[in-house]
């Protein structure tokens, strides 16, 4: 195993949680920023011929201009900021592997949402290690086995969280944010590394 925190999963999988990654003071300052300084765009998805928008804000961030396509939806790299550089170095240092992309996701209220999913396209390779950041409000953070439909497992990703994703967990197991009645921001940074 490469991290020495307790595994999250059951099996199949390795997710790692470092609740106080950033303390408050630091966390606040870094919501702000990127809030009001990432090229947020209102993305979309057709659907029986019809454009529907994602719950959420994305913007994607990327060194040698690595592009990334999900859900039909190829998202064109917008240089690293000196605030993502510094967020990357500490993600590596803590996941023990390098990254060169950035997904950000700004969920404006507690309706904002992410379905169930897999980061599993074939740019990021076999067992990806995936760190994820959360900033702003808690919200629950849930997993579910492809081949075990009862086996959700809840996380709640806290203001200054590090979420670490590793192993065979994009091949066993689904992740999504669900939709939750509690208001308030929440931004989200997934550091991957691009092949």
């Amino acid at each position: 195993m490469l991290f020495d925190n307790l595994n999250l999963l059951p099996l199949d999988g390795e997710v790692f949680l470092y609740p106080s990654f950033f303390d408050k003071t630091e966390s606040d300052a870094i919501f702000e920023q990127l809030k009001q300084q990432t090229a947020w765009k209102q993305e979309g998805m057709k659907m029986y011929g019809k454009e529907i928008p994602f719950p959420r804000l994305t913007a994607w961030y990327a060194q040698d201009g690595k592009s990334y396509t999900y859900s039909g939806l190829k998202n064109v790299p917008t240089p690293f900021s000196p605030l993502l550089e510094d967020l990357k170095k500490r993600c590596e240092l803590a996941a023990k592997t390098n990254f060169n992309s950035a997904l950000l996701n700004y969920y404006r209220t507690g309706t904002d949402s992410m379905g169930w999913h897999a980061d599993n396209e074939r740019e990021l390779g076999q067992n990806p290690i995936i760190a994820s950041l959360t900033f702003g409000i808690s919200r629950k953070f849930q997993f579910k086995h492809r081949k075990l439909p009862n086996s959700i497992q809840n996380v709640i990703l806290e203001h200054g969280s590090l979420l670490i994703m590793a192993g065979a967990t994009q091949h066993h197991w689904l992740h999504q944010i669900p939709k939750v009645k509690a208001e308030g921001e929440r931004i989200n940074i997934t550091f991957r590394n691009i092949l």
